[in-house]
């Protein structure tokens, strides 16, 4: 059994990484799960700049036609999101094509939420993705320097956050459902930032536990392909940073 710190990302479980270890010659590495998240950020990117241009082209002949430019892909890159992850969550052994076709459509979805903010307050998007790889490597250095360390503890409480966000986000969209949205997810209320700020702040633990996750894999002998699958839970919570990141900054911007 692989001595692995659980993490609260729901793609990175140990499970997946007990799964036929020891059976192949090539192992997983830090490095080549480096690469590979490298090269599925840039997928994501690639698929963000066409949904972005696709947006920006449409409201350069009609102000109005930018949202129905990019809805069809939106659905796509939504539920072709969905599921590649499933298929990536429950075989990983297929991750490695998966895994860059869960990033293109991500990308998709995306770059044309991205273009929707942008729309509405210019130069929202640039301050995320500074801000999303900021906390990256922030997160990472902390990390690597021993200044947060992985326990137990701080585990469980992660993942008991992480745990809670996601029911407020399914009560939210419930009650949306019935036209009952819940205050604290919209609007500028120094609630609903002070909200914000908390999600974003889990989320960038989560790095933390990713980080602990990938290495202790690559030190118990994982096999070649789940360098792909780390690659993928990792992204999922990047993913997940960038878009909260976001939301709190168009909250922000609103105010003004």
């Amino acid at each position: 059994m692989m001595n692995i710190t659980r993490s609260s990302n729901p793609v990175l479980k140990e499970k997946a990484f007990n799964k036929e270890v020891g059976f192949s010659t090539e192992v997983m590495t830090i490095n080549g799960t480096i690469n590979k998240t490298a090269l599925m950020l840039l997928i994501v990117v690639a698929g963000a700049i066409f949904t972005w241009n696709k947006f920006f082209d449409a409201i350069a002949i009609n102000p109005e036609a930018g949202s129905a430019a990019v809805l069809p892909w939106l659905v796509i890159g939504g539920i072709g999101g969905l599921i590649t992850a499933l298929v990536t969550v429950f075989k990983p052994q297929s991750s490695a094509i998966s895994a860059p076709i869960y990033a293109a459509f991500e990308g998709l979805l995306l770059g044309g939420l991205s273009a929707m903010f942008e729309m509405m307050y210019p130069g929202v998007v640039m301050r995320a993705v500074a801000l999303t790889l900021a906390v990256f490597f922030s997160m990472l250095f902390l990390y690597r320097s021993g200044i947060i360390k992985v326990t137990q503890k701080l585990t469980m409480g992660i993942f008991a956050a992480t745990a809670g966000i996601a029911l407020v986000y399914l009560v939210s969209f419930i009650g949306s459902m019935f036209g009952a949205p819940m205050g604290i997810l919209y609007g500028n209320s120094n609630l609903s930032i002070g909200f914000s700020l908390v999600v974003v702040a889990i989320a960038a633990l989560n790095l933390v536990l990713d980080f602990s996750f990938i290495e202790r894999a690559a030190g118990s002998g994982a096999p070649k392909y789940m360098e792909w699958y780390g690659a993928f839970g990792l992204m999922v919570t990047l993913i997940w940073l960038y878009l909260e990141i976001l939301r709190l900054l168009s909250k922000l911007s609103s105010r003004n």
